[in-house]
C-alpha cells in the first residue's frame, strides 16, 4: 500500500510565511522570491492537497477553515525540523544582528551586553535605529520596539513593564521646597507626558517645560546635568538611580500600556539563540 506522496518543503514553507504575515507579498519578502513565485507555491501545494488554503480577496488573504486546521501542525513540523537541524548539525547565525533606539542600547541593552555574548557565543551587531523608523519587519534582524506588543513575529517578549516617575539631580531638589515647583523635562514620543502624571495625581500642570527632547537618553542626561525634572521610564533609569546620579521624586508610578518589545523571526534567531537572549530579559 503506498503512502501519500507529501508536498515539498518549500511550498509549505511558502503557506506558512504567507498564513503567518496575512499576505503573499510579505511572505515573498520573507522568503527571498517574488509574489507570484509564492502564489504559484501556494497554489501547487493546494492542487497537491486537493483542497483550498486561503481565501483570496482583492487586498487581502484569509485562511480557510481547512488551512486553518492545518498550521499549527505544518508550525510544529517545522520547529521541530528547524530544532533537530540546530541540535545535530549545530547550525546557528555566525551573527547577531540587534536594532534598538539610542536610549534601548545605552540605557537597556549596553549594561547586559557582556552576559548576552556569554549566552549567544556569537558575534553581536548593534544598530542605531534611525529616528521615525519604527518599522518592524521579519527579516535577519532582531528589533527592539515600543508598542502594544501585536506584532506578527513569532518570537515576542517584552523587555519590562513601563513605568513612569518624576527623577532629577540630587542638587536641583535642594533649590525648592517642593519637587512640583523645580522646572520640568519634556520628552517627545509614545509614552505619557507631563499632562497625564498632573491628570493623574492632581499636581499642577506649571511650570510647563522649556526644554524639550526626542530621545529619553537626551533627557535623562539633562535631567543629570541639573536642568530640569524627567518624567521618565524607570526601568531606563534604574541604573543612574542606583548609582545617585538620579533621585526619584514621587514614590508613585504611572503605568502604561505599552512597552519596549524583542522582535525576531526564523531568519534572524534560533530557538536556541531565542532562548538567550529572553534568559538576558528574566534577569
Amino acid at each position: 500500500m503506498n503512502e501519500p506522496r507529501l508536498p515539498p518543503l518549500e511550498w509549505i514553507r511558502a503557506f506558512e510565511a504567507a498564513a503567518r504575515l496575512g499576505s503573499f507579498t510579505a511572505a515573498s519578502k520573507e522568503i527571498g522570491l517574488t509574489q507570484a513565485a509564492v502564489s504559484q507555491r501556494i497554489g501547487q501545494l493546494e492542487k497537491h492537497l486537493n483542497i483550498v488554503l486561503f481565501d483570496r480577496k482583492a487586498r487581502t488573504i484569509d485562511l480557510t477553515v481547512e488551512g486553518e486546521a492545518w498550521l499549527p501542525h505544518v508550525r510544529q513540523a517545522l520547529d521541530g525540523l528547524r530544532d533537530s537541524t540546530e541540535a545535530v548539525f549545530g547550525s546557528g547565525h555566525k551573527r547577531l544582528t540587534i536594532s534598538a533606539s539610542q536610549s534601548v542600547i545605552e540605557l537597556w541593552l549596553m549594561p547586559r551586553l557582556a552576559h548576552l555574548q556569554s549566552l549567544a557565543k556569537t558575534e553581536l551587531s548593534v544598530r542605531t535605529l534611525v529616528l521615525g523608523a519604527h518599522d518592524a519587519p521579519q527579516d535577519d534582524v532582531i528589533r527592539i520596539r515600543y508598542g502594544t506588543g501585536d506584532w506578527p513575529h513569532p518570537y515576542r517578549a517584552r523587555l519590562y513593564p513601563e513605568k513612569l516617575a518624576p527623577v532629577a539631580a540630587p542638587s536641583l531638589t535642594q533649590t525648592a521646597d517642593t519637587w512640583t515647583e523645580l522646572p520640568r523635562i519634556a520628552c517627545a514620543g509614545p509614552r505619557p507626558g507631563w499632562p497625564a502624571w498632573a491628570s493623574a495625581y492632581d499636581i499642577p500642570t506649571t511650570p510647563v517645560p522649556r526644554l524639550r527632547f526626542d530621545t529619553q537618553i537626551s533627557a535623562l542626561s539633562a535631567a543629570k546635568a541639573g536642568l530640569g525634572v524627567a518624567l521618565a521610564s524607570l526601568p531606563l533609569c534604574a541604573s543612574a538611580l542606583a548609582r545617585g546620579e538620579l533621585v526619584r521624586l514621587d514614590q508613585r508610578s504611572l503605568l502604561h500600556h505599552e512597552s519596549y518589545w524583542l522582535l525576531a523571526g526564523p531568519n534572524a534567531v534560533s530557538r536556541q539563540e531565542w532562548s538567550a537572549l529572553t534568559a538576558l530579559i528574566e534577569e
